[in-house]
């Protein structure tokens, strides 16, 4: 990696969904040379109306500054071509959460990218080492995976492969808390990592306790929000990870552990195959508006 300081590392963000937006944002925020890179115009277009929205709620929060917000778009540029990332000195992956797409972006920006440049996924649940070998450089390889809204959630989860040496461990380290001012936690690298391997069987088990008619959506959410703390309940969450991503990443741990608890349940499947994916499709488990807040009656429980 040729820069170590703020104002001399440039980091490149593949996808311009909602973490890919939400990755950049926290990148420029601190200062970083930060590119944004979606080969479709409409996403890029929709990935940088988001980002723009997301830092003037900052303003008018009173979290950020007039002055801030000028200072983390001028940090900030766009391509539609992976091209555009030869000068990085760290890119982060964050596209669809599918292991086909994920290795063959790997080997593109492979050829792509200069020696030593950190190579980072911000996936979800796929294994580090199965998108290093993709490469001819997995000791560059390493997973940075951040939590959504990336620029208010604290923690990152850093999983180095078996392959992934110790300078890049420890540069990203020091990158994502001394440069992006996050809490760093070292993940092995097993589907799921830390946080996915507890939490989705207990969306999935919400999920299930849905189709069974065991309780309602409400009163199930409620239960863990006044009864346990949660700020928010396990089906609201559903909705603002994307039911589709939560079923990828449980396909994830199925296909690794091979117990039952990771499991999609039949309803998660009918749901999406509905285009009911949660807050970005404006219904999920409950309905949105065009803002992504949710309604009061939404739709019946399924």
């Amino acid at each position: 990696m040729t820069g170590t300081e703020t104002e001399t590392l440039r980091v490149g963000v593949v996808g311009a969904g909602q973490m890919g937006a939400g990755i950049a944002e926290v990148c420029a925020r601190a200062g970083l040379d930060t590119r944004l890179v979606d080969a479709a115009p409409h996403a890029l277009a929709l990935g940088r109306s988001r980002l723009e929205a997301s830092l003037q709620r900052s303003v008018d929060r009173g979290r950020a500054t007039a002055a801030e917000y000028s200072i983390a778009l001028a940090n900030l540029s766009w391509a539609d071509d992976v091209q555009a990332l030869a000068d990085r000195d760290v890119v982060i992956e964050a596209i669809i959460e599918d292991r086909q797409a994920k290795t063959a972006l790997f080997r593109r920006l492979d050829g792509i990218l200069h020696p030593g440049t950190i190579l980072a996924s911000n996936t979800s649940s796929i294994p580090l080492t199965d998108l290093a070998v993709a490469t001819s450089r997995p000791e560059d390889v390493i997973g940075i995976h951040f939590f959504n809204p990336a620029p208010a959630q604290q923690l990152v989860e850093i999983i180095p492969s078996m392959t992934t040496s110790a300078r890049t461990l420890e540069q990203v380290l020091h990158i994502v808390e001394h440069h992006l001012g996050k809490r760093p936690v070292q993940a092995p690298d097993r589907a799921g990592f830390i946080v996915n391997a507890l939490l989705v069987p207990f969306l999935l088990s919400a999920i299930r306790m849905v189709e069974n008619r065991v309780a309602t959506r409400e009163d199930i959410d409620a239960g863990m929000v006044h009864g346990c703390a949660h700020p928010m309940g396990p089906l609201a969450l559903c909705d603002l990870i994307g039911l589709d991503t939560v079923q990828a990443i449980a396909e994830s741990l199925h296909e690794e552990y091979r117990e039952p608890l990771y499991a999609p349940p039949p309803l998660l499947r009918r749901m999406i195959a509905a285009g009911k994916t949660g807050r970005k499709a404006g219904s999920g488990f409950y309905t949105y508006d065009n803002s992504g807040r949710q309604h009061i009656r939404g739709m019946r429980t399924p």
